[in-house]
């Protein structure tokens, strides 16, 4: 590898603290398919490291979840992961620590901003994290990674949760006791313009939670988080 290329890598391993002991990966990992086309052919594309990368990332977030998010169930820890590992949500992370400006990109996608394309950006991501994995092991590709991470694992923490009670609720039931809640509306206080809603939900004709809100719906959702607490903490 050009001397020029190590140099111009330096502030990227700088920014994650981490200095490559194989500087080719991460050159590879910041190789796009249309530079090798068109430019070197024998220099191998990122495409390999990015599968790797993709699966490594998965497990940082599941493995960050588990321990840190004990009470969520399976559904919820499924939706937040498919939320934090896509393309959006990685480009984004890769434009952070701008990412596009180190990627070796072919003359055709470097004229059509390639570098900033939310396709390229978040494979490269994929790709580095592949990188620094195979240059060193999990555990310090997590500390490298996580920092990044977690934000919007807690952003989507909370954005899942706030909907999803419902549907967590029952494949919870549906899982434990073959049926699905049944909600029902037990109380209505307030004007037409300012109701509130008080929500009972019921598994196989026993309340196992109640909830209030502006709407039937939020009541619901809050009826079905009691109903799911009581089966976490309890365990029956």
């Amino acid at each position: 590898m050009q001397e020029a290329r190590i140099n111009a890598l330096i502030p990227l391993q700088r920014l994650l603290c981490y200095q490559f002991k194989d500087i080719e990966l991460l050159n590879k990992s910041l190789t796009h398919k249309s530079f090798s086309n068109e430019v070197l052919l024998s220099l191998k594309n990122n495409e390999r490291l990015e599968f790797l990368g993709d699966s490594v990332i998965d497990l940082i977030v599941a493995d960050y979840m588990f321990l840190m998010y004990p009470d969520l169930p399976e559904g919820s820890l499924s939706k937040i992961r498919a939320a934090v590992v896509n393309e959006n949500s990685l480009a984004g992370l890769a434009k952070k620590i701008e990412l596009g400006s180190y990627i070796l990109l072919g003359k055709g996608e470097s004229f059509s901003g390639g570098g900033q394309k939310a396709s390229i950006l978040a494979n490269a991501y994929e790709a580095l994290v592949g990188a620094l994995f195979c240059d060193s092991d999990f555990r310090t590709t997590a500390d490298v990674f996580l920092p990044q991470l977690v934000e919007k694992i807690d952003e989507y923490r909370s954005a899942c949760i706030a909907i999803d009670f419902k549907s967590d609720l029952q494949e919870y039931t549906q899982n434990r006791f073959s049926c699905v809640p049944l909600y029902e509306v037990v109380g209505e206080m307030g004007p037409g313009h300012d109701k509130r809603f008080d929500v009972k939900v019921k598994i196989r004709s026993q309340v196992r939670g109640s909830g209030k809100g502006r709407s039937k719906k939020e009541a619901e959702q809050n009826a079905a988080k009691e109903a799911l607490s009581s089966f976490l903490t309890n365990k029956d």
